[in-house]
């Protein structure tokens, strides 16, 4: 196996074995650019050098021979104390880790050698010890772990002992004296004194790379942008170019475009007598790139036209490192910039109308991530506000008002015209219209798929949970020993999890604006790529976008947001608040007198949420679960119930009522409520239940019909893990619809949602009663790994991602080989059984990048997802469409 290759031997088609660093050095180089001679040690050599222990068969002699090549093209050889050639051991991963690896310069550098890097470079002793004290510092740091502060702290000291603030200041005789310095704090922490042979040097940072791998900041960095942990770094080792030689030199970063914004034009830092790390350090002020004109033009022309170059070849923003030695531009690095979320669409856009890249490119370009980014209002924190305390961001956005300790009194004030943060130490259902009113949801306990953060994110509301340093009360909350009270204010910022007390001004989202029809494409630049971009997505995806929506306000914002219909419709929403007594009644019924007069009750009520959502839905499909509570949802807690009962008693009082809901909620009483009573069962428990929703969503639709719309209702019954639960409701239902619609013309599809893994598992047996499926992998989810979750967030992820076992939550992205697997199967055997079977997917999934272009694969008819997230699953349609005809525009 080969380990070691030239810069010309790679291009950058080879990040997978080169990393990017090395593969865009050698594409640098066969470009003819001025790129300093080096090579690169494969990341295969890394993978072994971490399975197999600091010994790979074959490596020295693979360095040996490149190295002598190096040497041989440089007319200098390693350490040579007389001429010396110094080089650079630089990381280098598939992707981009910017700051989170490793970089060792002036590698071959000694006590001897010193003395020749300044005849050098024309008997410049304040360079070359500048430079030594440079490679004893960043080698101390990271080969041998030597506390990085202790170097600075006696950088500081000779700086003040001279009485100069910048280290340019210091003299050749000041950096010598602090050469020893250098020596003496690694000689304190390592036992050993410096090393001076040039290639141990050279061996040992080659190993620091490799080990930095595994360094817990490129740990928690991979992590959080899903790269795999098996891929390695590279290591690229180059014949060191120096900025630090005077003012005719000096290194920067340039970047073709506004990695901000994406606008074109010079973008950049440079400075004067100085090596790349102090550019992104900010140990001095930096002059802005087109200032490099006025100190060096011929380099400065130079430059641009390299950068022209670049971004025609890469055909991209790409982010450049240089360095001027005494005039000579040398090229360190180029890559793909990183950029915000506007710069992304902006520069797709752009690039499309210069004719660099075709539309599909520029949508395989941008993200759904990078969409929501867009979408969310934001804090300015130009007042460096300090923050309360933090929690996970579960809902992004930015919200500020005063804070609300229960549902109630969150409605009161939204009623008053105020905003209100919701506080509560997690929520529940009867929570949702203080949620409803709230500008933003805090909870001290509960993660990301919490009730909290599930309903938040379907509303489009900002939501702070799990800020555990919250001790949340009936009134206030304390943290840190701070006390904030009903009443008060506070901002959060669901995207950091910080939150903040008093007011943070916002500023509000243009995109949304555009979305919901009140800014035009032509608004600005960025509205018109995010404009133009999905409309070419929307012209591409074959998958449709629908809606999670329970009433008729989300219907409406969710059309304005794109979607095609609404996915799920979930019926218990409808029975919180003032209806809940309602459902009390319903529970409470002894007689069959007693049952119909509730539902009787219920069913004017449902019909009137029925036909206000499919007038807001008017021609497009709406897919209505039917009721799937638990019961503890709905009733009150036992433990609460029976200690109010006991009270009762106590003071010789009875309450009748108090008395059949306890009985109830006894007879009711479960173990795990989520696994209960619920769904299909509830409806054959209780007679009438399912019944009454139908001929309420019946009767709705033909309603509407007869005033000249065109509903499409579709009836899903909830939790069938069994086809004869199925036959059994699909049986009454029918004959309701058929009595109702008559010959209205209005049709009603009846299907099932596919979330009990025992239906996924006899979906063909399934799909002889539904007309559809639709898939709800929040329960499958939690089914298929026994995960409540409600709970399971806070009581063991956290370890689970530690020991990388999970890389994300599988109630975030889909976990395609366990849940996937079960969609797949029941997708085909479905499909197989009824060619006609329409097939979508309704859990939070619907609405997640990743998990959108698994659906796309399967070949759903279509996903849903809450109104906000409508664009994002619309955008990631599109982008599953240009990535499955197997183009690789990169």
């Amino acid at each position: 196996m080969k380990y070691v290759y030239d810069f010309a031997e790679g291009n950058k088609d080879l990040k997978d074995l080169l990393g990017g660093k090395g593969a865009n050095l050698a594409e640098m180089t066969n470009l003819g650019l001025p790129v300093p001679a080096g090579f690169t040690i494969t990341t295969q050599a890394c993978q072994r050098y971490l399975t197999d222990g600091e010994q790979v068969e074959g490596l020295g002699a693979e360095i040996d021979e490149h190295l002598a090549a190096l040497e041989g093209a440089m007319g200098r050889r390693l350490g040579d104390p007389a001429d010396p050639l110094l080089v650079s051991v630089r990381s280098g991963a598939k992707f981009s880790m910017p700051g989170m690896m490793e970089t060792v310069l002036n590698v071959g550098l000694n006590d001897e050698s010193v003395a020749g890097l300044s005849r050098q470079a024309g008997d410049n002793d304040r360079f070359a010890w500048d430079s030594y004290r440079r490679l004893i510092q960043m080698f101390g740091k990271t080969v041998c772990d030597v506390p990085g502060e202790e170097f600075e702290d006696a950088l500081h000291e000779a700086k003040t002992a001279k009485g100069v603030t910048d280290d340019v200041q210091l003299d050749a005789e000041d950096l010598r004296a602090l050469v020893t310095a250098y020596k003496k704090i690694f000689s304190k922490h390592t036992g050993q004194e410096f090393p001076q042979d040039p290639r141990e040097q050279m061996d040992l940072a080659v190993a620091a790379v490799f080990r930095s791998w595994n360094a817990e900041r490129a740990v928690v960095y991979r992590r959080q942008e899903r790269i795999p942990a098996d891929l390695g770094t590279a290591v690229n080792v180059v014949a060191m170019v120096f900025g630090n030689l005077g003012p005719d030199s000096g290194t920067g970063v340039a970047f073709t475009r506004d990695p901000a914004t994406g606008e074109s034009g010079i973008y950049g830092d440079y400075l004067q007598n100085a090596q790349g790390e102090d550019v992104v350090a900010g140990i001095r002020n930096t002059i802005g790139l087109a200032d490099l004109e006025g100190l060096d033009k011929k380099s400065y022309d130079e430059l641009l036209q390299i950068m022209a170059t670049l971004e025609g070849h890469y055909r991209d923003l790409c982010d450049i490192e240089f360095t001027i030695e005494r005039g000579k531009l040398w090229m360190l690095q180029t890559r793909v910039g990183k950029r915000t979320a506007a710069a992304a669409f902006t520069i797709a856009s752009q690039l499309v109308e210069e004719g660099m890249i075709d539309l599909d490119e520029a949508l395989d370009r941008v993200t759904g991530a990078q969409l929501a980014q867009l979408m969310f209002p934001r804090f300015d924190l130009s007042g460096d506000p300090r923050p309360l305390t933090s929690g996970i961001g579960a809902s992004p956005g930015a919200a500020s008002g005063e804070v609300a300790f229960t549902s109630a009194r969150a409605v009161e004030l939204a009623d008053e015209g105020k905003q209100v943060i919701l506080v509560r130490r997690e929520t529940n259902p009867d929570d949702l219209p203080g949620m409803i009113a709230a500008q933003g949801i805090l909870t001290s306990r509960g993660g990301k798929t919490s009730h909290a953060a599930v309903v938040a994110r379907g509303m489009g509301k900002t939501c702070v949970c799990g800020a555990d340093a919250l001790d949340v009360g009936r009134d206030q909350f304390t943290v840190d020993g701070q006390v904030v009270r009903e009443g008060d204010v506070v901002s959060i910022d669901g995207t950091t999890g910080r939150v903040y007390p008093g007011s943070v001004p916002v500023r509000p989202s243009e995109v949304v604006q555009y979305f919901e029809g009140s800014l035009a494409p032509s608004t600005s630049r960025l509205v018109g790529a995010v404009d133009q971009l999905m409309t070419h997505a929307d012209s591409l995806r074959a998958l449709r976008v629908r809606t999670n929506a329970d009433n008729a306000e989300d219907s409406a914002r969710a059309r304005r947001f794109g979607a095609q219909g609404i996915g799920l419709c979930r019926t218990e929403h409808m029975f919180l608040g003032d209806r809940r007594s309602l459902v009390e009644r319903l529970i409470l019924a002894r007689t069959d007198a007693d049952r119909d007069a509730a539902l009787d009750a219920l069913k004017p009520l449902q019909r009137a949420d029925f036909l206000a959502i499919f007038r807001e839905m008017d021609g497009l499909p709406v897919t209505i679960r039917l009721i799937d509570p638990p019961l503890h949802e709905f009733l009150p807690s036992l433990e609460e119930l029976a200690v109010k009962v006991a009270v009762e008693h106590e003071r010789g009082q009875t309450d009748e009522h108090d008395e059949q809901l306890l009985a109830a909620v006894r007879r009711m009483h479960e173990q795990n409520p989520m696994l209960g009573l619920r769904g299909v069962r509830l409806g054959l428990v209780i007679p009438g239940l399912f019944g009454m929703q139908v001929r309420a969503i019946a009767e709705a639709a033909v309603e509407l019909a007869r005033d000249g719309g065109t509903p499409h209702p579709e009836i899903m019954v909830p939790l069938v893990g069994a086809v004869q639960e199925l036959e059994t409701v699909r049986v009454e239902a029918a004959r309701i619809i058929d009595e109702v619609v008559g010959d209205s013309g209005v049709d009603v599809l009846i299907g099932t949602m596919i979330e009990v893994p025992r239906a996924a598992l006899t979906a063909g047996q399934i799909a002889s009663a539904a007309s559809f499926f639709s898939f709800g992998t929040n329960d499958l989810t939690q089914m298929a790994w026994g995960f409540s979750r409600d709970d399971v967030e806070g009581a063991f992820f956290w370890r689970y991602f530690e020991l990388g076992i999970f890389g994300i939550s599988p109630f975030e992205s889909l976990d395609r080989d366990g849940v996937g697997r079960l969609v797949r199967i029941a997708a085909e055997e479905g499909r197989a059984a009824r060619p006609d079977l329409k097939l979508g997917v309704c859990g939070e999934h619907g609405g997640d990048p990743d998990s959108v272009h698994f659906f796309h694969e399967v070949g759903l008819d279509y996903v849903s997802c809450s109104p906000f997230r409508v664009p994002i699953a619309r955008l990631e349609a599109g982008r599953a469409a240009v990535e499955s005809t197997g183009s690789d525009h990169r």
